[in-house]
């Protein structure tokens, strides 16, 4: 009955998370902002590999490079970290701020974290079809080297899913600190997105980075993630890409697949116990000091 009645909760929450989503508009513009807003990032991202690189040619001769295949996945799955970590974390200061009914929400007889989660699904929904939207632009417009007859499907799609798992985790633990906070989460998801965007691999490998910082990538799980969807999508590129230094580049090229995933897991298990622990005692704070309902008024 319990697991029902989350189940319940969750696609509810879904629900909900769709219709604040998406009444803004009719569905006509609410479907073009959502094509147009991925592909807006992912030209302006290009232009400035373009810049960069001081090529005159085409996108076309510009995408035979695998570092740009690199790039370009890492910067379609960020979106997940951006989108999702802040879709999970924002759904407190929303209810709070915003609808003033967390209150309500929270007392209600249904788990609090079905209701959260299921909140987020809908972002994930969105997110995923920016992602799939921009991977086919880049495949088709500029010529990404994503071969579907060459994708390792198990390892990508097993890859995708720990990843996501992983995100919404901290995201989790985020959305416990916005117990204890005024209208500062958007700040936070920023701030540790932008983390994750430097830190993790998401445009150029880890090894550019000062040895200390390396150190600190190689404790990030969105390392690992960004590193194994490459693998899995495009495992061609990431081959050519290994082949064309003479050191690793990548930083990961030492781990095989099932090592790379076995990290992935084992880490996002530690973040699930510390996003809980996180999440549990800000929770205690905040019904002690009486945030649950609290409002910033500003």
């Amino acid at each position: 009955m319990a697991v029902k009645s989350d189940l319940r909760t969750f696609k509810n929450a879904a629900w909900l998370g769709w219709q604040m989503e998406a009444n803004w508009t009719d569905p006509f513009l609410f479907a073009t902002y959502s094509i147009v807003k991925p592909l807006a990032g992912t030209l302006i991202l290009v232009f400035m590999y373009l810049v960069i690189i001081e090529t005159s040619g085409s996108g076309m001769e510009m995408a035979d490079s695998p570092y740009f295949t690199y790039m370009f996945i890492g910067n379609a799955f960020y979106m997940y970290a951006a989108e999702v970590l802040f879709g999970v974390t924002w759904v407190i200061h929303d209810d709070r701020e915003h609808y003033m009914t967390l209150k309500q929400v929270y007392i209600a007889p249904i788990n609090f974290y079905a209701y959260v989660l299921g909140r987020a699904a809908i972002k994930i929904a969105i997110t995923t079809v920016g992602v799939l939207i921009t991977l086919v632009f880049g495949v088709l417009a500029l010529g990404v080297g994503i071969d579907l007859g060459s994708v390792d499907w198990p390892f990508f799609i097993i890859s995708l899913i720990v990843g996501l798992a992983c995100i919404c985790i901290l995201g989790l633990a985020l959305g416990g600190i916005s117990f204890l906070t005024a209208k500062h989460g958007e700040g936070i998801n920023e701030g540790i997105a932008g983390v994750f965007y430097v830190l993790s691999g998401v445009v150029f490998p880890i090894t550019a980075l000062p040895t200390w910082a390396q150190s600190v990538s190689k404790v990030l799980p969105v390392t690992y993630w960004m590193e194994a969807l490459r693998r899995g999508l495009s495992p061609d590129a990431m081959d050519q890409l290994k082949a064309s230094y003479p050191y690793d580049v990548t930083g990961l090229g030492g781990f095989d697949n099932v090592f790379l995933m076995l990290v992935l897991v084992v880490s996002s298990v530690i973040f699930f116990v510390l996003s809980l622990g996180i999440f549990r005692y800000a929770d205690l704070i905040a019904r002690r000091k009486g945030k649950i309902d609290w409002t910033s008024a500003y």
